[in-house]
């Protein structure tokens, strides 16, 4: 199984290579685009992965062997300490379906529950169906809240919530 590493400056080199993964092989998926962001110069990864950790942020690589398999990263609330969001959340194909999705979101839980947090929550396109039945499979469901795809306003963001139990490893 894999394993988690924190997001650093010391890894900013599988950070990217993981994120421009995510990006190509998910492209609905997330508010931004392979495009953009590969664009980005080295300094600017640098600062990415540098603010990826923190009081109100992480970001977590799952790594096999050396290589990224996975990412998810979370921040907390701006205006409700109580909720923190996870986003960033992609599991290489190969890795999909072996536990390793429900191992990132737990790791984004534990932190969460350390800031005091009590709601996760998330954003999924209403296309990427593998993906809402994974979060439902794992205890998130839908708050109704919705809006446009901020890339392609075709698609429809779906917002899903999950409580987090005192023990996050639930």
């Amino acid at each position: 199984m894999p394993n988690l590493e924190r997001i650093t400056t010391e890894n900013v080199a599988a950070f990217k290579t993981m994120r421009l993964c995510s990006l190509e092989d998910s492209p609905s998926a997330f508010g931004s685009t392979y495009a953009r962001e590969a664009a980005f110069s080295d300094s600017e990864w640098v600062t990415r992965a540098a603010n990826m950790n923190g009081e109100r942020k992480i970001g977590y690589l799952a790594m096999n062997n050396g290589a990224g398999c996975g990412i998810a990263a979370g921040f907390l609330h701006e205006q409700d300490s109580t909720k923190a969001q996870l986003v960033s959340m992609w599991v290489a194909p190969a890795y999909r379906r072996t536990g390793l999705g429900r191992m990132l979101v737990a790791a984004i839980k534990e932190w969460a529950l350390s800031r005091g947090v009590r709601t996760l929550l998330l954003m999924v396109t209403n296309c990427n169906v593998g993906a809402i039945v994974f979060y439902k499979r794992i205890g998130f469901s839908m708050t109704g809240r919705t809006e446009p795809y901020p890339n392609d306003p075709t698609l429809t963001e779906y917002e899903m919530a999950a409580s987090i139990p005192t023990d996050a490893r639930q």
